[in-house]
């Protein structure tokens, strides 16, 4: 978010240190008041009972990317000069496997552990030093590792640029995922309500 204006000389680097304190209290308080500081609200999503961390992540990510579309078409954003993170693809599926794991034990990712530290809850206090020791034994480790971490190099690649398709279409379809996610989401979520009932219901008929 500050990026573009750092680099084009909009303020200073002290001024950023300022700028990305004041935006990450703000995302910390908007996960605090969304529910994502709490684990339970958190793992609830892979009980399927209640996907509202499906819900923000996605509305999140296709109004970025429809913000960057339409931006590029009025050609006040070169998309060509946008820095994408390498793609690494066999290190980043196993990451992000552990990274599934870890969120599905102990509760949080990165981001939710540390907005959960802040607001005294000590699980998250528990997982984000034990995020800190990870990085620290992997830090240790990479010599052993590096191997893995560099393998099967894509270079700065994208879904369009992969599959030589059109970057609209790219976009609407995703759009369309989406839209077919939240109503998926919200199928779910009452299936799983109504079976909660249901069970509810039965173990006070049973007493």
């Amino acid at each position: 978010m500050m990026a573009p204006l750092l680099k084009y000389g909009a303020f200073g680097a002290e001024t950023s240190l300022v700028v990305a304190f004041v935006l990450g209290l703000g995302f910390g308080f908007a996960l605090e008041r969304a529910g994502f500081g709490s684990a339970r609200k958190l793992v609830s999503q892979f009980y399927l009972d209640d996907l509202a961390v499906f819900k923000v992540m996605f509305t999140a990510i296709v109004t970025a990317m429809l913000g960057v579309t339409y931006l590029s078409w009025m050609g006040l954003l070169d998309l060509s000069r946008v820095y994408l993170v390498p793609t690494f693809l066999a290190p980043q599926i196993v990451g992000g496997l552990l990274l599934g794991i870890g969120f599905v034990i102990g509760g949080y990712c990165p981001g939710t552990a540390l907005a959960a530290t802040a607001t005294g809850r000590f699980d998250g206090l528990v997982y984000g030093l034990g995020l800190y020791a990870g990085t620290v034994a992997f830090a240790e480790a990479f010599p052993l590792v590096k191997p893995l971490y560099e393998a099967t190099p894509m270079g700065q690649t994208t879904i369009p640029r992969y599959f030589h398709l059109p970057y609209g279409l790219v976009v609407f379809a995703v759009v369309l995922m989406a839209l077919g996610g939240f109503a998926g989401a919200g199928w779910v979520e009452k299936k799983m309500a109504a079976r909660k009932d249901a069970a509810s219901r039965q173990r006070t008929a049973e007493a």
